[in-house]
């Protein structure tokens, strides 16, 4: 090796260990009393998710659009959720689905039943 580039090496070395973590990607804040991240639509959950349960059950999950409003329908028909305004439900579910969409890194799918073993407890369908 060239006496330039054993020198070079341990140089450039240093100066990658002396960039911040993460340099280029975008720093997103995140509100301290309620974890959720804070974009653009953020305060409209906040004032109305919130207002019945905590934020963790909005930071703790993820989903497509169509997960969430099919939540939103849910705690409507049987939770007393209140209706939103359209531009209202159009905004939390913009929000909701651009910052807790579907994640790729999380748990696999599930196996298919062919692959899954027999189950070898009894069930109720044995007892008859």
């Amino acid at each position: 090796m060239k006496r330039s580039h054993a020198l070079a090496m341990p140089a450039l070395g240093m100066a990658l260990l002396c960039l911040p973590l993460g340099a280029g990607a975008q720093e997103t804040e995140t509100d301290p009393d309620t974890g959720l991240i804070k974009a653009s639509g953020w305060e409209t959950v906040r004032n109305n998710c919130t207002a019945c349960h905590s934020a963790n059950l909005v930071t703790q999950n993820s989903g497509t659009r169509n997960h969430w409003e099919n939540l939103i329908r849910w705690m409507q028909e049987t939770q007393g959720l209140w209706n939103f305004e359209a531009e209202t439900e159009e905004t939390i579910l913009d929000y909701l689905a651009e910052y807790y969409g579907p994640k790729e890194d999380t748990r696999r799918p599930a196996l298919p039943r062919t692959l899954m073993p027999d189950n070898p407890y009894p069930t109720v369908a044995d007892a008859d």
